[in-house]
């Protein structure tokens, strides 16, 4: 795939998508993974992860290493370039027009109509994620899961130190419990 057609794609996905990048990811990981056959699914998941834990938008930070693992620091470099121009093109737009944007009932309308939507597609990528995330030690990646879902819904523990001791648990968990086996 040529720098060209990877710009393209990240950007007509960040340009395409609204909800953030919890809705960006999962398309992300469609375009190169199922579509396209550049990268194994383990390995965005990965890539994933790692993009979880950077600052700055995870969209970014996915398209970046999306990048660098096809192309290196170019496609790291294109990668942040698709991602973050689509947006900034838009707010761009929305800072000339905001008085007429907001005023417009069928923008309003639209916009309302999109938040169910974005639900809707944040539920299937919550699901896809966590389908691909349980291939392996089911029970502790459940449990995991659930832990996270669990103290970030019920206390007001920083998400950041929550994801640090679900990540130490799972990598001592990962490393001293042996594989489940299959069925």
């Amino acid at each position: 795939m040529s720098l060209w057609k990877f710009f393209l794609k990240i950007f007509t996905i960040s340009m395409m998508t609204f909800g953030g990048g919890y809705t960006i990811v999962p398309l992300i990981r469609e375009e190169f993974v199922h579509k396209e056959n550049l990268i194994r699914d383990d390995e965005m998941l990965e890539l994933i992860a790692l993009s979880q834990t950077a600052p700055g938008p995870i969209a970014v930070s996915t398209a970046l290493l999306t990048g660098y693992k096809l192309k290196g620091r170019r496609g790291a470099i294109v990668g942040i370039i698709a991602a973050i121009l689509p947006p900034l093109i838009i707010i761009s737009i929305l800072y000339y027009f905001y008085t007429w944007f907001a005023a417009n009932f069928w923008v309003r309308a639209a916009l309302r109509g999109m938040s169910g939507a974005i639900s809707a597609i944040m539920i299937v990528a919550v699901y896809d994620l966590a389908k691909a995330s349980l291939k392996e030690h089911k029970v502790i990646s459940a449990l995991i899961l659930i832990a996270a879902f669990l103290t970030s819904m019920f206390t007001s523990i920083n998400t950041g130190l929550i994801i640090l001791a679900l990540a130490l648990i799972g990598i001592v968990a990962f490393r001293y419990v042996p594989e489940e086996k299959k069925p």
